[in-house]
């Protein structure tokens, strides 16, 4: 800060207001700032530290940028101590890895006012080197901040938002939910303060327009501007509000017109009272702003509901948990907080009640209503092993859970952010809306123009009336809302299914995908392996051969052991030993065995039994074996997964081109592709291979969807133009694809083609009839045949019009 000189302006900061806050400025206040060469007076320390951190950091032009005057900065908040925010207790409610060096932070700020708002904090924090992106969204006040903490930690980063006039808080689900809350009720306030204004005022309307005349036709019109009043310097405030925004940035949105409608009607019918001339429309001032908001409100709650379909975490866990410990070798169970949960806790979850957190079931057997996850409200069985997801119900009896994941680890937690992150991204076809009703609002502005010099030469009388008709009639909401409506009502339905889209552009490409590229482990296929033969070779039946082989693998945790899992514990096998990559040997009932690959099993054998062949070359086989020869040969395929055949020959029947890429390199891959009818497929290919093969795919002009686990194939799963990841195979909290299937369900790909297809169709209709309406009435307007109150319910009526087309997709 340059020096100024406090004396030479000290008599005139009486008249002042804080150039930072707008509030009166002490007459013996000294907080100056030099802000562009001239001392400005602020009325607080607490504004002149926040003016001077901007100014400091080279960002005084945010005050030239702003449309509105900033909160008033308390020194408290600037001297709160923030390093409660860089434990990791407190971390876990609302930062989550984002990968091996960053983490990523959802907040709150208050403070925001208008758009320069989000110029400043992102400009502000990005000069921090450990920042990597930082991204501000002005109508939820939510901050979404990825940051290096080895170096910076968080609270300086909070320090620094602190320093500039924006106070951070966690974005909990509580907190949201407030913001949500509070949005809502200053919604309906105007809305109530509009309807109320608007009967008052079309009750004085009939006595003046059904014979008061001399001073009761003064008196009427002087109350008629009185009820009018709130509504234009109340309710309709945010639309002056985003106008003047808009116009400053030299942008044109539908607010502008809306704005000019409204503030031109009632200057008029204000002028019009005050010299007792012309002709007064406050009633169709307070219809207009009444209907207006009407619409924005329904949109509101339709982009509340959806936001909040995944994300009112709050509602959906319990309290408390009720958690197991040992002491002194007696087992208590104690009701405790939900955040004092911690990773490895025993919880007890009792029939009826919801899981607390991701766990493992350690003894018990139930079944789980997983529907929020995956749509299915059929209960899935769970028994000891088996996971658990927060949020879902347990259904029939008690479980004992093994915690592995609380807060924001959790698998509704990640679900919840992939939501957001989708809804925070503009597609290309909602930029392209904005663009076009920007330029359309700029042409109607010039034809209110040549509509109000047409009138003033033919008709003075009725000039200002008919370009208000036209301002109101064509403004472009419909147009506005044909696409934003459709594709938020497309993602609503998508998630209910269980197809989470995770990004803004999948539902504008889905109906423009010509080849689906399937992984096959874990996609096709379940993932984990199943015995589906058994060939014995000794004089043992059936039960006995796997009883011994499940014995033996009873202590492995290597995922062939799992196919023998049924088995374990009917015999017992000691003298275990693993050997890695090869097989288990052990002693059962005082013999020696061996199971695992053929040349390790076949090299206990004595004598000349140690030759044998495998059955066959497209399943992995296990021999089991001992010192006398061979006794069985396992056959382990991994099952394929329930309805590929469906959603393969569904795919097919929509001229969609289906191929398989696997970097298995056994026979098993030409058998599935054989067996679910897949022509193009191939095997033992690396993730280089994969991603070269993509590529040549979209060379020839394929738009192509590829489906994997989201972790392993990472590189081709970037590559594709709609990238799919399977829920069972991924780890939601670091998948990078466009969309996850949480349920699992291959159908649903051509169904979310489909119904992308239908949301196209939609978009159609609603831009069809949007450009229609205006086309039709903007003549009409312009000729005298739409009064302004028609203009008003004409204008909303085709805004509901649209958004309840969209609302269709829901179904």
């Amino acid at each position: 800060m340059s020096s100024v000189s406090v004396q030479q302006i000290n008599s005139d900061t009486a008249a002042l207001s804080c150039y930072h806050c707008g509030l009166p400025v002490a007459s013996n206040s000294n907080y100056l700032v030099s802000i562009n060469g001239k001392a400005e007076a602020m009325c607080c320390p607490g504004c002149q530290a926040v003016a001077m951190a901007i100014v400091g950091g080279g960002l005084e032009n945010f005050y030239s940028y702003r449309t509105e005057i900033n909160a008033r900065s308390e020194l408290q908040s600037l001297n709160t101590d923030w390093q409660i925010y860089d434990l990791s207790e407190v971390q876990s409610e609302f930062v989550t890895e984002f990968d091996a060096e960053y983490r990523q932070a959802s907040l709150l700020l208050e403070g925001i006012s208008c758009a320069a708002c989000s110029w400043l904090i992102e400009t502000h924090l990005k000069k921090n080197p450990a920042v990597k992106t930082v991204s501000v969204n002005v109508s939820t006040h939510r901050c979404t901040l990825v940051w290096s903490p080895a170096i910076t930690p968080l609270s300086e980063l909070f320090k620094l938002l602190a320093q500039i006039g924006y106070k951070p808080r966690p974005a909990t689900d509580d907190q949201q939910q407030e913001f949500f809350k509070k949005e809502n009720r200053i919604a309906l306030f105007r809305l109530g303060v509009a309807g109320f204004g608007m009967m008052q005022a079309m009750m004085v309307a009939v006595g003046i327009y059904f014979g008061a005349t001399g001073a009761w036709l003064d008196f009427l019109r002087w109350l008629s501007m009185l009820v009018a009043t709130p509504v234009v310097f109340f309710s309709a405030s945010p639309f002056f509000k985003a106008a003047w925004r808009s116009i400053k940035s030299k942008q044109l949105i539908m607010d502008v017109p809306v704005a000019l409608a409204i503030g031109l009607a009632y200057l008029a019918s204000a002028w019009a009272t005050i010299t007792s001339s012309g002709e007064v429309y406050f009633e169709s001032v307070s219809m207009f702003a009444f209907f207006l908001l009407l619409g924005r409100y329904i949109e509101q709650r339709a982009r509340h509901r959806n936001r909040l379909a995944f994300g009112n975490l709050a509602q959906l866990m319990p309290l408390t948990a009720c958690c197991i410990s040992t002491i002194d070798n007696q087992e208590h169970t104690e009701n405790i907080p939900l955040k004092m949960l911690a990773v490895n806790d025993f919880v007890l979850v009792k029939a009826g009640d919801t899981f607390p957190c991701d766990g493992i079931i350690v003894n018990g057997e139930s079944e789980a209503v997983e529907a929020l996850i995956t749509g299915e409200s059929i209960p899935v069985a769970k028994k000891a092993g088996d996971k658990v997801i927060a949020g879902t119900l347990n259904g029939r009896s008690a479980l004992r859970v093994r915690v592995t994941a609380t807060g924001s680890a959790t698998q509704i937690s990640a679900i919840e952010r992939l939501a957001v992150q989708a809804a925070d991204e503009k597609p290309k076809q909602v930029v392209m809306a904005d663009k076009i009703a920007r330029f359309f609002v700029g042409r109607l502005l010039v034809v209110c123009v040549g509509v109000f010099l047409f009138w003033w030469f033919k008709d003075p009388s009725r000039a200002l009336w008919i370009t208000l008709s036209v301002l109101v009639v064509t403004c472009p909401c419909a147009l506005a809302l044909a696409m934003p409506a459709a594709l938020s009502a497309a993602t609503a339905n998508l998630r209910q299914r269980g197809f989470l889209v995770a990004r803004g552009h999948v539902i504008e490409v889905l109906p423009q995908i010509t080849r689906v590229i399937f992984d096959k482990t874990g996609t096709l296929t379940q993932g984990h392996l199943c015995i589906t033969d058994v060939v014995l070779s000794a004089n043992l039946t059936r039960e006995n051969t796997l009883a011994i082989a499940g014995a033996l693998e009873a202590d492995s945790n290597h995922p062939i052991a799992h196919a023998f899992a049924a088995w374990r514990n009917k015999i017992s096998a000691v003298n275990l030993k693993q050997t890695v990559a090869a097989g288990v040997e052990g002693e059962v009932g005082g013999e020696t065995y061996r199971i695992g690959t053929p040349a390790f099993a076949a090299d206990i054998i004595r004598g000349e039994h140690k030759k044998n062949s495998i059955p066959d070359s497209h399943k992995l086989w296990l021999l089991l074996a001992n010192t006398n020869g061979p006794v069985a040969w396992f056959g382990l395929e991994d099952e394929i997964r329930p309805h590929a055949q469906q959603a393969i020959n569904e795919l097919a029947n929509m001229g969609i081109a289906v191929e398989l890429l696997s970097g298995d390199q056994s026979g098993a891959v030409a058998q599935l592709a054989n067996q679910l009818g897949i022509k193009d497929f191939t095997a033992g290919a690396k993730p280089d291979d994969k991603l070269a093969q993509l590529n040549m795919a979209q060379l020839r002009g394929d738009k192509v969807l590829m489906i994997g686990d989201g972790i392993n194939d990472v590189p081709v799963l970037a590559g594709a133009d709609v990238s799919v990841a399977m829920a069972s195979a991924s780890d939601l909290a670091q998948t990078r694809a466009d969309t996850v299937l949480l349920n699992n369900q291959l159908t649903l790909l051509p169904k979310a083609i489909e119904i992308s297809t239908r949301t196209h169709h939609i978009i159609k209709q609603n831009l069809m009839f949007s450009l229609a309406y205006n086309l039709v009435a903007l003549p009409l307007a312009a000729t005298g045949h739409v009064a302004p109150w028609a203009a008003a319910i004409g204008m909303t009526m085709s805004s509901l019009i649209v958004v309840l087309n969209a609302l269709r997709l829901n179904k």
